[in-house]
């Protein structure tokens, strides 16, 4: 089996945009793939373009070797982009040996741990920045099945957070604590806005909320400023969205204390690095719970290595939230079980999903689909570009 010709699909998705590729074989299989990257859609299809020359003509069944190919061709490493880049052709050729064999990936990895894995809402909140806007928000999430949500209350604060600042943050966390029913998990996602000691202040401040974890508290700069807060922080650090290597995870994993890594399988090149992260928070006694904020595909990705990955603890879905017409871009979409709130794993063979080409075409890039958390309002998720004055 030979790979023909490598197609991309930029698709405007609300407040975001969504990349997709197929990749196109000699036996008439193709296989889809993801490469979702905030603000860099079109930078990220490029990139597919300009390398696809390197998997033409390639066995897309020998998924390492093309993966390996893909990055050490390049003198120069590309860095997130390039990652991204070779995720959205990796997972495709993964699907393609799961339909060639007619098995889910998961079989390929080892057969199933787990029949369901437990799934946590975002993007469940696109209104103002309110205790009582956020409660009503979160109402229609505990109504849909779910039994964890995360958010970000923390408005446009970065660096710092003034008192005032903090008060309504820590009011926002309090009103859902106090009103939704006492089995909710709640996540905080402070997206790496704040400095060591001010991340430490909002824990402390929120302590006594039992807040599920805290994400990303610290810069993407200084890798290792998560450890002294994970130290000390009295609410369990999660972290690594952002990574897109895998020995950042062993820096992460050496350094101690976080016991909770969020590979991103887009920004790690795919499936297989993702897998090797997962293994090596198994040696550190750590688990894995993927970040995923793009689209349906990648959302099949990670429910696959749900499936299949022992330490796998939590899963983010964006996909119950997103605009209704999505439910038409794509054959598959997991259930949420109102019973336990577990999100339901894929089982056609490959990845479990395939593309509507005609629902792709009708939702074309949209140069204003861009989520800013530092722009006010952003939690209404308007995506809205900020235009050149």
């Amino acid at each position: 089996m030979k790979i023909t010709d490598i197609e991309t699909y930029a698709v405007g998705a609300g407040w975001k945009n969504w990349l997709f590729v197929r990749v196109l074989t000699d036996e008439g299989i193709y296989g889809v793939g993801e490469g979702t990257l905030n603000g860099f859609i079109k930078t990220t299809e490029a990139g597919v373009h300009e390398l696809k020359h390197l998997a033409i003509g390639q066995d897309p069944l020998r998924v390492h070797s093309l993966a390996k190919r893909l990055l050490d061709s390049v003198s120069l490493d590309g860095g997130h982009i390039h990652r991204t880049v070779i995720a959205a052709v990796e997972v495709a050729c993964w699907d393609i040996l799961g339909k060639k064999l007619g098995v889910p990936i998961h079989q390929l990895l080892g057969g199933q741990v787990r029949n369901s894995v437990l799934g946590y809402a975002n993007g469940w909140y696109r209104t103002e920045r309110t205790p009582e806007a956020f409660l009503d928000a979160a109402r229609i999430v505990i109504d849909r099945g779910f039994k964890a949500m995360k958010l970000d209350p923390f408005g446009t604060a970065q660096g710092f957070i003034s008192r005032e600042e903090l008060d309504l943050s820590y009011a926002i966390c309090r009103t859902l604590r106090e009103k939704l029913p006492s089995n909710t998990l709640i996540l905080i996602d402070v997206h790496a806005r704040f400095t060591e000691i001010a991340a430490l202040q909002a824990a402390n401040k929120f302590a006594d909320l039992d807040i599920y974890w805290w994400e990303e508290p610290t810069t993407r700069d200084r890798q290792e400023a998560v450890h002294p807060v994970a130290r000390r922080s009295p609410i369990p650090v999660a972290t690594g969205e952002m990574y897109d290597t895998v020995g950042q995870f062993f820096a992460l994993a050496a350094g101690g204390d976080v016991n909770i890594f969020q590979p991103e399988p887009m920004s790690l090149g795919g499936l297989a690095p993702t897998l090797a992260v997962a293994n090596l928070a198994h040696a550190h006694g750590s688990y894995i719970a993927p970040h995923q904020s793009g689209g349906p595909v990648a959302t099949a990705l990670c429910l696959q290595l749900a499936a299949a990955v022992p330490n796998f603890l939590i899963q983010e879905h964006f996909d119950a939230f997103n605009d209704p017409w999505t439910r038409d871009l794509v054959s598959w979409h997991p259930s949420i079980d109102p019973l336990n709130g577990h999100l339901s794993l894929p089982d056609a063979p490959g990845l479990g999903i395939d593309l509507n080409i005609d629902v792709v075409k009708d939702h074309p890039y949209d140069p204003h689909a861009y989520l800013n958390v530092h722009a006010e309002g952003w939690e209404k998720r308007l995506g809205r570009r900020e235009e050149a004055k």
